[in-house]
């Protein structure tokens, strides 16, 4: 099935890279494919480095590049890793770098992984296609976890001020039985918040289920590397897009653009985020959380 993602921001983030048909862009979080799929209508020729930790993310996007002139590329590897990329495609510099750090449409709703609050499936949040035994899922830290790092998750990558209640509640729950799907999770944050909460603008397991997710994948982890190993293999006057959703993760990128523009490395291109217009959030009310910042290399 193709992907029925849709790309927040997709003119202001391609326009600020200032490619040309002979550029080599590297699309760390390729998801649905919008961006790069834009990016070869707009300058044929170009040739794209697609990245995604998830494996099906070509099958379900691929028919974007049936009918457009461009070299695509995938591989299957977490941004952190386009290192490893580059070096199969024996590639040294790259003239632009899209990062959407998001999770797409398409993997909340069809992954089967539980991402999702709204339908049951099993606890796992993974961005793997297969996660292996050893990988981390979030029936892990639910079921393992101590009562006081749940707490400390929740509250710091969900910003969930009811943290402590519902890291109790899974505990409780927990010895009861082992929590395996996400309308059992869901069933015990609802037990353990305000009824009052519960009847609010925003999905009262919104915020832990991001914070697991956040957790279980180390996607700020992964940021900070992806940003350090992007800007290394940018060319000189290369630029960097990046667009978040969250404010922790804005923070990663506003702190490091600001670093690297008061080393005298890079230049900001916005001094300030660009956001979604009032026509996008009506299209797409998810790109209202959406900040895109623009680096160029120096």
């Amino acid at each position: 099935m193709e992907s029925v993602h849709k790309t927040v921001l997709l003119n202001e983030t391609i326009e600020g890279l200032n490619l040309n048909s002979k550029s080599i862009v590297l699309d760390g979080t390729f998801g649905g494919g919008g961006h790069s799929a834009e990016v070869c209508k707009k300058f044929p020729g170009v040739k794209i480095i697609a990245i995604d930790q998830d494996k099906s993310a070509w099958e379900k996007a691929k028919s974007k590049f049936e009918n457009v002139d461009c070299k695509v590329s995938f591989h299957n590897v977490n941004f952190r890793e386009l290192d490893k990329a580059l070096e199969t495609e024996e590639i040294k510099e790259v003239d632009g770098i899209i990062l959407d750090i998001g999770l797409s449409s398409d993997q909340l709703d069809n992954s089967g992984r539980g991402f999702s609050f709204m339908k049951n499936e099993p606890l796992l949040m993974t961005m793997k296609e297969n996660p292996l035994p050893e990988d981390l899922t979030a029936m892990d830290v639910v079921n393992t976890w101590s009562e006081e790092n749940l707490a400390n998750v929740i509250y710091g990558y969900g910003e969930e001020r009811f943290s402590r209640r519902i890291a109790k509640a899974i505990c409780e729950a927990r010895k009861i039985k082992k929590i395996e799907t996400t309308f059992e999770l869901v069933k015990i944050i609802s037990d353990s918040v305000p009824a009052a909460y519960r009847k609010g603008r925003l999905h009262f397991a919104t915020r832990s289920f991001q914070a697991i997710r956040i957790a279980v994948n180390d996607e700020l982890g992964a940021l900070e590397k992806g940003l350090e190993k992007g800007f290394s293999v940018l060319k000189k006057e290369g630029r960097m897009s990046v667009i978040s959703f969250h404010s922790l993760e804005d923070r990663i990128v506003k702190k490091f653009f600001k670093e690297k523009e008061k080393n005298d490395e890079a230049k900001l291109i916005n001094k300030k985020p660009i956001v979604s217009g009032d026509a996008e959030i009506k299209n797409n009310p998810r790109a209202r959380s959406a900040k895109l910042r623009i680096l160029e290399k120096l």
